[in-house]
C-alpha cells in the first residue's frame, strides 16, 4: 500500500495552479476517488495547516 508519496503543486502561465500527485499514490486501492480525466473536488484548509480535498457532491 502507498498512502504516502511526493507530489507538487505548480502555476501556469496562465494562472491556473494544478496538485501533481504521483501515479503510486493515485493507483493505491486505497486512493479515495476514482478519476480517468478530470474530477470535481472541494478545497479547503484547516486551521492548523492542513489542506482537504474531497469530492464535490453534484
Amino acid at each position: 500500500m502507498v498512502r504516502e508519496g511526493t507530489g507538487s503543486i505548480f502555476k501556469r502561465k496562465d494562472g491556473k495552479f494544478f496538485i501533481y500527485l504521483p501515479q503510486s499514490v493515485v493507483g493505491d486501492t486505497a486512493f479515495p476517488f476514482t478519476a480517468h480525466s478530470s474530477t470535481k473536488v472541494k478545497v479547503r484548509f484547516t486551521d492548523d495547516g492542513k489542506i482537504v480535498i474531497e469530492p464535490l457532491d453534484e
